[in-house]
């Protein structure tokens, strides 16, 4: 490892500080994942409880995920759900990123904090109210309704993330476009949306993320049928708690890592 090279106006003090902070700062990280690390042993213990010592090495439960029904069940609708809410999400989030950065209206601020509110709001708040709504709708129980909610978590996060982009946005592209004769949506698709799009797939990565990873709205709206992976681990865990749970633990873990690696060399990318 290179050791920091310290100005010559730094004192002792000053370089004790300097390892003090980062030394914080490696505690704070173990802190948070270290607790999560430690379920990753455990998907591959021969045991039937989630313990440690880990008595023996087996992968019979990662066997048990890719064979069972429900679990099979779970990850078709997961993927079915997270995917088309990240594509309503995303186009949604972007609209009104676009217009919200090129218009000055009153009442704009009123307007964005309306469009964040999913981001803020208690989400079993969300799930109660979104339930009553698409219940009397008679939609409880489909996908539809957990698609839309899903979808409406995740367009603040797609939102946030374009309008932080389009602050470095040359309106004069949009403009000299415009002057040549080309059409508003043509310069959208052929101007706007290319320099913009490592923050739209930025924040539908987010949206993906959120919507994959949510239970609590998905308790209220889901029926027998639509169960994803977040409520099926739920349900093992309140009813028979298994090293399966682990294994999916496991396997989000490195599905999840996957994004962020992958928005982080989007992130490089724009710089």
């Amino acid at each position: 490892m290179k050791l920091p090279v310290f100005p010559a106006y730094a004192t002792p003090l000053d370089q004790a500080g300097w390892w003090a902070v980062r030394a914080a700062c490696v505690g704070v990280l173990a802190f948070l994942l270290l607790p999560i690390l430690v379920i990753i042993p455990l998907s591959f213990s021969d045991s039937s409880f989630l313990a440690y010592p880990i008595p023996g090495w087996s992968l019979k439960w990662y066997q048990n995920l890719f064979t069972s029904a429900e679990w099979a069940r779970a990850t078709k609708n997961s993927f079915i759900v997270a995917p088309a809410a990240t594509v309503i999400a995303t186009v949604l989030g972007t609209l009104a990123a676009v217009g919200l950065s090129r218009s000055d209206f009153p009442f704009k601020g009123l307007l964005m904090s309306l469009l964040i509110a999913p981001m803020v709001v208690p989400i079993v708040v969300v799930g109660v109210s979104t339930y009553l709504f698409f219940a009397n709708a008679g939609l409880a129980d489909s996908y539809t309704a957990l698609i839309l909610v899903h979808a409406a978590l995740g367009a603040p996060f797609v939102l946030t993330t374009v309008l932080a982009t389009l602050q470095g946005f040359n309106q004069n592209l949009v403009r000299a476009s415009l002057s040549l004769g080309e059409t508003p949506l043509r310069t959208f698709f052929r101007i706007t949306l290319p320099v913009i799009a490592p923050g739209v797939i930025s924040g539908a990565l987010f949206a993906f993320a959120t919507s994959f990873d949510e239970v609590v709205v998905t308790l209220f709206l889901a029926g027998p049928e639509q169960v994803t992976l977040p409520r099926q681990m739920f349900t093992g865990i309140r009813e028979n708690i298994t090293p399966t749970i682990a294994a999916v633990a496991t396997l989000l873990i490195l599905f999840t890592t996957g994004l962020l690696l992958v928005l982080e060399w989007l992130r490089g990318r724009k710089r």
